[in-house]
């Protein structure tokens, strides 16, 4: 089971190594693109929890800078990605207030004006990757 979140863990990096790469030399951000189009409104652009929507939820929303303080000096890579993704569900979300985006990017994927054809997962797997990294580097140091 470690040798497969090593091996999990390998990959994601890889990819978004690669994908960092790619955007750099676009000269965008491309974590931060996906991050402030879907997560800025709630969580906030500094991921402090205080964006424009925020106080319209029920439960207040998490703080994003404090995640690897919360989790003993770890950034938790695995449960931030599967929570952007969907797959885990979070009790203090009850009815569930944050977007399910791993749906909802497999959903647009296929809107993409690329010459090549696409697979969705890969299409939704970098975007939260992108996300999962940008996300980390705006841990509080």
């Amino acid at each position: 089971m470690r040798l497969a979140r090593a091996a999990a863990a390998i990959c994601g990096t890889t990819a978004i190594c690669i994908s960092g790469f790619c955007h750099a030399q676009a000269g965008g951000d491309f974590g931060k693109q996906q991050y402030d189009s879907r997560c800025a409104v709630c969580h906030g652009s500094k991921g402090k929890g205080d964006g424009p929507y925020a106080s319209m939820l029920v439960t207040p929303v998490a703080d994003l800078t404090t995640l690897t303080k919360r989790n003993n000096g770890v950034f938790p890579f695995q449960r931030v990605y599967e929570v952007i993704d969907g797959r885990q569900a979070l009790k203090a979300h009850g009815t569930r207030d944050m977007p399910i985006w791993g749906r909802d990017i497999n959903l647009e994927s296929w809107k993409t004006d690329f010459d090549v054809p696409s697979d969705p997962e890969v299409y939704s797997r970098t975007r939260i990757l992108a996300m999962v990294e940008y996300i980390d580097r705006l841990q509080e140091k």
